[in-house]
């Protein structure tokens, strides 16, 4: 059966253009580089893209008139808003629908985007990937995945999502619904098949794990093949990690990506949240763009030295982190993340949902054109959502339509959605946006 699923996973891959064998290969020789000849890779790698950018790509050329190249320190910081635009704007010289590989944000700071990366620099995150999940001797491969992800809800693409699963041999449960009667039905899937491994969203997993310890259930007794747990996309706090390791009976492990990026950041054996220096360049800088110490606290800027498809250089993903004093250029080490934290939406029948779940509602409102600049969704009751919005244009009565029936489909009947065209949202302390928030007591 295992190698059944290699050779459904690496056709898969191909057939797509991502050529994994070589990624791998490239990973690997970067990965035994010495120090000294990792420090002349990586400033060579930041030169290499930024020199590729300024001749083949007229939109990022033009954002650097007038700037003095030879300075890194120089070079201006790009954000989501620079991205948001039609994609056609922003792809270099060269690349076309054929060639690339096109996703779009999840929108979860609250600015979505669709984005474009060439096929080379997708194998590279692949590849980054299952580097990564080796070092708990995970295999896409062989091993069988329970998935805590969202899923859509259209027939056709439903079905799509679950011959993918099928192909990474993965079984994925929705977040949509996160009631006691939908958990009983995830623990009966767990009860008859060999999982040995969960991957998805923190909060939709955190809340299983309450579910299970109202029942004082240890996962594990029940699916004796699961060794570890790795979550992603929100913050991990210390008292659900507890819980999860608890409750689950297996080490948790914590993941930091992006996708218009690579995977950022994922937890080592030694318990560090190592960041990712092979693809990315990671700076942590301070509110008028300088560079900061090791173990203070700044913004997080990356720069993907691969994606020749669209510039991220010097990109401010939107977070604030801290990198340890034990950091190297080879291996830094992400102390702290601020941010990346969704609530727990509760609805009038007694149903939860995850704050994620608001990901694919919100698709209706993402367009390729960049009319939606930002948005945030607030509970302001059981029963009443808010949906602010920053737009040139307002909405249609159809697009709120759209949105309407989007809520209904993916939550439940009896909501209301009310709109507001704002000129600038609230943000966090951090500066971020919180695409959801409620304010509904959770008791």
């Amino acid at each position: 059966m295992a190698s059944t699923f290699l050779r459904l996973f690496d056709l898969s891959l191909r057939a797509k253009g991502f050529d994994i064998n070589k990624a791998k290969h490239h990973l690997s020789e970067i990965q035994n580089k010495n120090e000294a000849s990792f420090e002349i890779y990586t400033q060579q790698q930041k030169r290499n893209i930024l020199e590729y950018h300024l001749e083949h790509n007229s939109y990022y050329k033009s954002k650097l008139k007038n700037v003095n190249h030879s300075n890194w320190n120089n070079i201006p910081i790009m954000t989501k808003k620079d991205l948001q635009q039609p994609l056609i704007n922003i792809l270099s010289k060269g690349f076309n629908k054929n060639n690339i590989y096109v996703d779009k944000t999840s929108g979860a700071s609250g600015n979505p985007f669709y984005f474009a990366k060439d096929k080379f620099a997708h194998a590279l995150t692949w590849a980054q990937i299952i580097d990564r999940f080796s070092w708990y001797d995970i295999d896409f491969n062989s091993t069988k995945q329970a998935r805590f992800y969202g899923i859509p809800l259209d027939k056709k693409s439903y079905y799509k999502q679950r011959l993918k699963d099928f192909v990474a041999n993965r079984y994925r449960f929705s977040v949509f619904d996160l009631s006691d009667d939908a958990f009983e039905k995830v623990l009966n899937k767990f009860k008859k098949t060999q999982f040995n491994y969960i991957n998805g969203y923190t909060s939709p997993i955190v809340q299983f794990a309450k579910f299970l310890s109202q029942r004082e259930i240890v996962l594990k007794d029940y699916c004796p093949t699961l060794n570890v747990c790795i979550v992603t996309s929100e913050m991990l706090f210390y008292d659900d990690r507890k819980l999860l390791e608890e409750q689950f009976g297996i080490p948790v492990v914590n993941e930091y990506g992006a996708s218009e990026l690579d995977l950022i950041a994922f937890e080592n054996p030694e318990g560090q949240w190592q960041v990712n220096s092979e693809t990315l360049f990671v700076e942590i800088l301070d509110e008028n763009n300088n560079p900061i110490e090791n173990a203070k606290e700044g913004r997080i800027v990356i720069t993907s030295l691969y994606n020749k498809a669209s510039p991220f250089i010097r990109y401010d993903i939107g977070d604030v982190g801290i990198l340890s004093e034990k950091s190297t250029l080879k291996k830094p080490i992400l102390e702290k993340l601020v941010g990346r934290s969704n609530d727990i939406a509760f609805l009038p029948s007694g149903k939860k949902a995850a704050g994620l779940t608001f990901y694919y509602i919100t698709k209706s409102i993402i367009e390729d054109g960049g009319n939606v600049k930002e948005f945030i969704i607030e509970q302001l009751k059981l029963d009443h959502f808010k949906v602010s919005y920053v737009s040139n244009l307002e909405f249609t009565s159809a697009q709120k339509e759209t949105i309407r029936l989007a809520m209904l489909k993916y939550l439940e009947a009896g909501i209301t959605i009310t709109f507001d065209n704002c000129k600038m949202l609230k943000r966090t302390r951090s500066g971020k946006l919180k695409q959801f928030t409620t304010y509904v007591s959770k008791s």
